[in-house]
């Protein structure tokens, strides 16, 4: 009852709050809503989970369907009222959607069917200040703080206000205050929050320059908090026909729950060059332990973009992860191919965990006439002190409108 309250608030928000603005008439408020533009995006996915435990192979084939209309601007002002809907096609679902679906024999695939209010806001757009009021999604830097989980089939959003202002030329300030994380496992999962996003970028001639301060806070009437402090510098730099890519980052964070505190660091390196066509990366990516107690935690993140496709450290081990990876890409034929291998071990070892395993990843995509995509892709983790082994395929086709 409490999430379709929320839906309800969100869409009427959304809905009213274009009409509510002072001194404009209706041929105006008309005007904008016939002059919007309706969109929609599907993407159609098979996924298969092979893994060395008592669980049954996993396999989905599922179908994501996102409709959306934005309408035409008003003195700045315009709504934007998104719909998402996941089902299961032709009967392959034998797997364990989190745990929605009553399938617990089976391996993970967490793709639940679902209907649901995927965004509905208002937004301001100016010259240098820009802000939305509603559910939304929201990005930050490269996801690995903040970021939509957009691929699994239900994405993640927020519900909350967003501010962005770009006082001077390369400045941008990012300031989110988020009453709500509208997780990727349906309605029934979303989560209560007071969280405070922060983010000040200066685009520099090398690179940009990023300070953030995440502070999160699950609103179930606990004393709790996740509170991130950090910097981080990415960019590229051409140098005749080859150009070189760099990114370093550093995070320190502090969690608290009741009585018991952790402090835990972030750290990232990262380089490369791309040449002829091809991009090579090289890449150091530490979450770090308090002493074997707690592993640094990214809980808004767009986790499946790191530290291995096959999903495997979704949470961090309270022994951290140090993960160093290397990976490969370059266009063939008519579309992109990349390879990574990831070799992980544990930031602060303990008796049980040290040598984390491996991982390969595969991936070739492509995209098809003026709307259409299409991919495969592959992971495979060698598990040693964690977890097990894991196979997992992705095969998709896409299309927008």
């Amino acid at each position: 009852m409490k999430n379709l309250k929320k839906t309800l608030l969100s869409s009427a928000v959304t809905m009213t709050a274009l009409v509510s603005i002072p001194a404009l008439s209706a041929e105006t408020i008309a005007e904008a809503l016939s002059s919007g533009k309706a969109y929609a995006d599907l993407r159609l996915r098979y996924e298969s989970v092979d893994q060395e435990n008592a669980l049954k192979d996993a396999d989905a084939l599922t179908l994501r369907t996102r409709l959306g209309y934005t309408t035409g601007s008003i003195d700045g002002f315009s709504a934007v009222v998104e719909f998402e809907d996941s089902r299961v096609v032709a009967g392959v679902e034998d797997y364990n959607a989190a745990g929605l679906n009553n399938n617990g024999a089976y391996s993970v695939i967490a793709d639940p069917e679902t209907t649901e209010l995927d965004q509905a806001f208002v937004q301001y757009k100016g010259d240098m200040f820009s802000a939305k009021l509603g559910r939304q999604v929201l990005t930050l830097d490269n996801h690995r703080f903040v970021g939509h989980v957009g691929w699994r089939q239900d994405r993640q959003t927020f519900d909350g206000v967003s501010v962005v202002v770009t006082p001077a030329e390369g400045l941008t300030l990012t300031y989110a205050y988020l009453d709500e994380r509208n997780r990727i496992f349906a309605d029934a999962s979303d989560i209560d929050s007071k969280d405070h996003l922060l983010n000040l970028a200066y685009k520099t001639p090398v690179g940009v320059l990023t300070a953030y301060s995440y502070l999160l806070e699950v609103d179930n009437g606990t004393s709790n908090g996740l509170d991130t402090y950090g910097v981080r510098f990415a960019g590229a730099k051409q140098s005749d026909d080859m150009k070189f890519l760099y990114a370093v980052e550093f995070a320190s964070q502090t969690s608290e729950s009741g009585s018991t505190e952790y402090d835990a660091d972030y750290y990232l390196l990262e380089g490369g060059v791309e040449v002829s066509g091809v991009t090579a990366k090289i890449g150091y990516e530490v979450l770090g332990s308090d002493n074997g107690m707690y592993g640094f935690s990214t809980p808004l993140a767009t986790l499946h973009k790191f530290n291995g496709w096959a999903d495997m450290f979704l949470a961090t081990p309270a022994e951290g992860i140090e993960d160093l990876y290397i990976s490969v890409a370059s266009k063939v034929g008519p579309g992109q191919l990349m390879a990574t291998y990831h070799d992980f071990s544990a930031d602060e070892s303990s008796l049980t965990k040290d040598d984390l395993g491996s991982e390969f990843d595969v991936s070739y995509g492509l995209k098809f006439g003026k709307n259409y995509n299409a991919g495969i892709k592959y992971a495979a983790y060698s598990a040693d002190d964690h977890g097990v082994d894991t196979d997992k395929l992705w095969v998709w086709v896409g299309a927008s409108f």
